[in-house]
């Protein structure tokens, strides 16, 4: 039996009419002792915890112990449901049919996670049903550039087999572009115990291409087969075996092409297990992609960083500081850039369509 429980998180403010509301949480429990929290502001995950094969319970999600923290220009995106377009825009345009779209350039000369104001950064309506909490958003029309009003529904639940489900839904009053994910980062051995303890991780990926980027990560529309790369993980590997491998970004951070049949919705995703611990992560979706990203951009770890390290920032979560290499997130997606590259999926969202995405993390404990 699953409990489901509704409190407040924290408060607040509208900058635009100071006006202040509560940011609602919600934690679900089952028997065997897996809790997941969701929060309002940003449809955000801020809690997983897992017990290991002796029964120690352990948070495994990044996150902050605070609206404060989520808020914070620093924040990855931790937890939180990205759209309306997750991943990268290049360049912050394309074309819809014979118009040339321009959207928000919040990195660099592209578009990254939606915009300077994307669906993470928002408070979201709420309704609960039984066991399952709906959370909405209403985008409007030219929101970050994005043509049509769009009404969005994210809706979690925690099983008693140890699921936890995350829908999107979406519909649209004109033509747009839709691709969203969640954002959670993972660290199966507990989410502040660091790169040392990430490197034991073995990960398997269901794919044999990736989509290959350019320097600013922006797809270039070629498909690249994994076979005899860094990037070959079909079979399972040990991560620190390969992290650092990985050439150019300094970790991975990649879009892998997801191995399906024609006829497959839902599918296996990725395999995630931790020795030492024996917390296994699986992941399902009917996504035809995934972001495999292992915090390369968190900030260098003062007790190994060999450089000046007067210039190191610092990313404080809940308990204790984040450091590079600490986490890795699965964000299930259409393949990014999608708009500008027609050998990719489809990603365009139709007046009279309903934007489906399902993603079920599965949590179990290997002896």
């Amino acid at each position: 039996m699953v409990k489901l429980t509704e409190d407040q998180f924290d408060l607040y403010t509208y900058k635009n009419t100071g006006k202040t509301i509560s940011v609602r949480s919600f934690t679900w429990e089952n028997e065997n002792k897996i809790s997941v929290q969701v929060i309002t502001y940003g449809a955000t995950v801020t809690s997983i915890k897992v017990p290991d094969k002796a029964g120690v319970v352990k948070e495994i999600a990044t996150g902050f112990k605070d609206l404060a923290g989520y808020q914070n220009s620093e924040n990855p995106y931790f937890g939180a449901t990205v759209g309306r377009v997750a991943n990268r825009i290049g360049d912050g345009q394309f074309k819809l049919f014979d118009e040339i779209i321009q959207v928000s350039k919040n990195l660099g000369k592209h578009q990254l996670h939606g915009g300077f104001v994307g669906f993470d950064k928002v408070v979201w309506e709420y309704f609960v049903d039984g066991n399952k909490v709906i959370m909405s958003y209403h985008s409007s029309d030219m929101e970050e550039g994005y043509p049509g009003d769009l009404v969005v529904h994210t809706i979690f639940e925690l099983t008693d087999n140890n699921e936890f489900r995350v829908e999107f839904k979406a519909t649209t009053t004109k033509p747009t572009y839709v691709n969203l994910t969640n954002h959670s980062y993972f660290n199966l051995a507990g989410h502040n115990t660091g790169a040392s303890e990430l490197y034991k991780h073995v990960v398997c990926i269901n794919a044999d291409q990736i989509t290959a980027v350019d320097k600013d990560s922006i797809p270039t529309g070629t498909l690249l087969p994994v076979a005899d790369t860094v990037f070959d993980l079909q079979i399972p590997k040990v991560l620190g075996n390969l992290i650092n491998k990985v050439p150019h970004t300094g970790g991975f951070d990649q879009n892998f092409c997801i191995t399906k049949g024609p006829e497959q919705e839902t599918t296996f995703v990725a395999r995630v297990y931790h020795p030492e611990s024996g917390r296994v992560l699986e992941v399902y979706s009917n996504q035809p992609g995934v972001q495999f990203y292992t915090s390369n951009f968190f900030p260098e770890n003062p007790a190994t960083y060999k450089g000046d390290k007067s210039k190191l920032k610092t990313l404080t979560g809940k308990d204790g500081n984040y450091y590079k290499h600490g986490a890795f997130c699965l964000e299930t997606q259409n393949w990014p850039d999608a708009p500008n590259h027609e050998n990719f999926p489809k990603s365009i969202l139709r007046p009279g369509e309903t934007y489906y995405h399902y993603v079920a993390y599965k949590f179990s404990v290997k002896n």
